[in-house]
């Protein structure tokens, strides 16, 4: 076999793959988009990666870390897809069983979800379908070897991986299409809080440049968790069990549970693998149903220590059962920033705990509460040795100005955000060339469970300089000057930035 044949192979087997997997997503979107081939994939990746490897991933790239763990997935099934095409242009059948070998491990990724039904196999047979009849469409043999074909027979294969091609486009970009339409949420009108808040102000963001707003929109706001597909739940048949160590186990509805007392909760949220200065949090108006009343009606038992919330994807985490009775505002949340949740952030209903990381208190996606213990039940991070209590560290992070940009000399601000929720900030400073402590002013304030916008003006002479910053809450403890990786529990440390001032 010669090199172009070897070409043309490779283009055959890409092109079959490329196809099988278009319709396969586009089956999923039918169906189950969680079961689409590469996303089921990469999930069954996710769940069986290294804690540390996870940990690196997410430094290293950040919120691109499922597009990289996507991409990596799509092109090493597309360059077993060629070594396939390669084959199947000396011998079909060897070729066939190259797509079988990989169309099984993406129906066994897609049955081996936790949530996962008979019919998620779907897209997996749909994409072995499509993707051995273009393969036997661009292979020239019947079945034993073959000879090399002529330049009128490459010119045919061409157009046929063209034209499959095409119709990959066209069925993956319809898949996509469908799936955005299914996550739109409409039809859901919220109730009033019982005692609404006033509207939160305005903030700096209104005087001083590139400052991070108050509030943050919806469509803007920071989204962690280890889903590839954003689950889409009818909220019509979604409901919601507390059960467990209680006396009194229920069920709800969505529409009893909009039945409820609902409270608003003005909550700034943070996620544990936020870096120093990093942009894992924001903050919003919450409405909800205070979890302290569900489990009143529930009644809980003695010796429990422990609320273990279920996603509807089978996803859990933890939560202390403390949280939930030490009077703090954790919530069953249905809205955001006067809105219905948004897909990507949990509707129908979320779990929001002041104070607390995402990993252990904001569950999305919510359809289960179970008091229990630690000893017990383990969740999804607590089975991989991350802390049981995450409470979010004062932490403190520079907006403005961006670090190794050059600004001019003369008076600038400097400005940012502080948060220490569930306690409250009470004093920000700045420090430039390791010199000493300035005191920064405040914008609007919502709350001890809600971030602090702040600011310094600075007389910047021409030259590098280092700008630091660190927070205190109002009892007077300070953040903590450790640099540390925030994994288990959220170690902050202070930001510091280089700026060139011409």
């Amino acid at each position: 076999m010669n090199r172009h044949d070897v070409a043309l192979g490779s283009l055959a087997g890409v092109a079959s793959a490329t196809a099988g997997l278009a319709v396969g997503h586009l089956v999923a979107a039918l169906t189950t988009p969680a079961a689409s081939p590469v996303l089921a994939v990469g999930s069954a990746v996710i769940d069986r990666t290294p804690t540390a490897l996870k940990q690196w991933a997410i430094e290293r790239f950040g919120d691109s870390d499922k597009l990289i763990l996507l991409a990596s997935v799509l092109v090493g099934t597309l360059v077993f897809a060629a070594i396939g095409g390669v084959l199947a242009r000396r011998w079909f059948p060897a070729g066939a069983a190259a797509v079988l070998v990989l169309v099984s491990l993406a129906g066994w990724a897609a049955l081996a979800r936790p949530e996962a039904r008979a019919v998620d196999v779907l897209p997996a047979v749909a994409t072995a379908v499509v993707a051995l009849a273009a393969l036997r469409w661009l292979s020239p043999g019947p079945s034993g070897p073959v000879e090399v074909v002529d330049g009128m027979s490459r010119r045919r294969l061409l157009l046929r991986a063209g034209v499959i091609t095409g119709g990959a486009i066209v069925a993956g970009s319809a898949g996509q299409w469908l799936i955005a339409r299914a996550q739109a949420v409409s039809n859901v009108v919220l109730p009033r809080a019982r005692k609404p808040l006033p509207p939160l102000p305005r903030g700096l963001e209104s005087r001083f440049r590139d400052v991070t707003p108050f509030q943050i929109a919806n469509k803007d706001f920071y989204r962690v968790d280890i889903n590839l597909t954003v689950p889409v739940v009818d909220h019509e048949t979604w409901s919601l069990r507390i059960d467990g160590m209680v006396d009194r186990p229920f069920e709800l509805s969505f529409d009893e549970l909009l039945e409820l007392p609902m409270i608003e909760c003005d909550i700034t949220m943070c996620c544990v693998s936020n870096e120093v200065g990093g942009p894992y949090l924001g903050g919003a108006r919450w409405l909800g149903v205070r979890v302290s009343d569900l489990l009143e009606r529930a009644g809980v038992r003695s010796g429990a220590d422990q609320i273990l919330s279920t996603a509807t994807d089978g996803f859990t985490i933890s939560t202390p059962l403390a949280a939930a009775q030490d009077g703090r505002d954790m919530i069953v949340a249905v809205g955001m920033n006067g809105e219905p949740l948004p897909r990507a952030h949990g509707f129908p209903a979320r779990l929001v705990t002041p104070g607390l990381y995402g990993y252990v208190g904001g569950t999305k996606w919510l359809t289960r509460l179970t008091v229990t213990t630690y000893a017990k039940k383990e969740a999804y991070w607590t089975e991989r040795d991350w802390a049981i209590d995450g409470p979010i560290k004062i932490a403190s992070r520079i907006d403005t100005p961006v670090a190794l940009r050059a600004v001019d000399a003369g008076r600038i601000v400097v400005a940012g955000v502080a948060w220490a929720p569930g306690r409250g900030i009470g004093k920000v400073e700045v420090s430039v060339d390791e010199g000493d402590w300035r005191e920064a002013e405040f914008g609007p304030d919502a709350g001890v469970d809600y971030w602090r916008q702040w600011y310094l003006l600075w007389d910047a002479e021409p030259g590098r300089h280092t700008l630091r910053v660190r927070a205190q809450t109002p009892d007077g403890e300070y953040q903590t000057e450790k640099r540390a990786t925030p994994f288990p529990d959220g170690s902050s440390g202070f930001q510091q930035i280089v700026v060139q001032v011409r």
